[in-house]
């Protein structure tokens, strides 16, 4: 257990995903952009870095969780990035949600200066992160991939090890299309029920043991019906990660007819100032067009 281990973005999935692995023993050094983020951590005994390359320095594991493709590549091998100062051999794992082909791109430029990586997106959720119970995805070498992996079990309840690098952000934009179906569908049929007049306490009970059983009815559709939206995934993070998959879709040749309209009602969504909302606020659209809601 004497691996170290640095973290770099304590937001609202790689603060408690950092907590966890600090909880499971490892010597954690943490970095965030907004400094105060790291104080939590610190107090349960991490250590603070002042940038990425401090944090990458002296230490056996590198994990990113970050929001977008941009802030990887400055975090990765930006000019105070890690390439400037990680060891040889030492291993990033990259858990954020970011672009397949700029995966690629950053693993092939730090495998020159001999330094591995592995791109490990997440589902789950911030209840997930917070309870260690993640499904991890995970695209690399698989001795990469063994060797990350107690380090993962500290985050994550199933981690699949999905094919080479940037395997586990294809993975992680075929899960965000499914989820993106899946909301949009509890939102719908939530709606069509509140409009007939139902109890949906009992239609819900009513369909969750059935073949329209999902994580998303058991635990979001409660709030669709109360039009409310705590968070637990924005908006904004789905809506970048849908676009995502909709490149690769496009790079493929592949037709997705659901995913381009769940775009344009998070699109909406957001520039109605409800972005930071939970996924689940797509119901909120819904409900105003078919009239639930003034």
């Amino acid at each position: 257990m004497n691996m170290k281990v640095a973290f770099i973005g304590m937001g609202t999935m790689g603060a408690p995903m950092a907590m966890n692995i600090l909880s499971a023993g490892y010597d954690v050094i943490v970095h965030n952009r907004h400094r105060d983020k790291e104080n939590p951590l610190a107090k349960k005994g991490a250590a603070r870095a002042a940038s990425p390359a401090e944090a990458a320095k002296a230490v056996d594991i590198v994990i990113v969780c970050v929001s977008d493709t941009p802030d990887v590549e400055t975090i990765i091998v930006g000019d105070n990035g890690i390439i400037n100062s990680a060891k040889k051999e030492t291993l990033v794992v990259d858990m954020s949600t970011i672009s397949p082909s700029a995966t690629r791109k950053m693993a092939a430029t730090l495998a020159k200066k001999g330094i591995r990586m592995i791109d490990a997106p997440v589902s789950g959720g911030s209840e997930g992160a917070q309870n260690g119970t993640l499904a991890i995805m995970v695209g690399g070498d698989p001795a990469d991939v063994e060797s990350a992996r107690p380090v993962l079990e500290a985050m994550g309840k199933t981690i699949t090890h999905v094919g080479p690098i940037g395997s586990g952000q294809l993975t992680k934009a075929i899960n965000q299309v499914v989820i993106a179906s899946t909301y949009l569908g509890v939102a719908e049929g939530m709606t069509l029920g509140l409009k007939a007049g139902l109890d949906m306490g009992k239609v819900v009970a009513a369909v969750a043991d059935g073949a329209a059983g999902s994580w998303v009815l058991d635990n979001r559709a409660a709030f669709m019906i109360k039009n409310e939206y705590p968070l637990g995934f924005r908006v904004r993070l789905h809506a970048k990660d849908l676009k995502i998959a909709l490149e690769a879709a496009r790079v493929l040749g592949v037709t997705l007819p659901v995913s381009p309209l769940v775009d344009q009602v998070e699109s909406g969504l957001i520039g109605r100032g409800f972005g930071d909302e939970d996924v689940s606020a797509m119901a909120r659209t819904i409900r105003e067009m078919s009239g639930v809601d003034g």
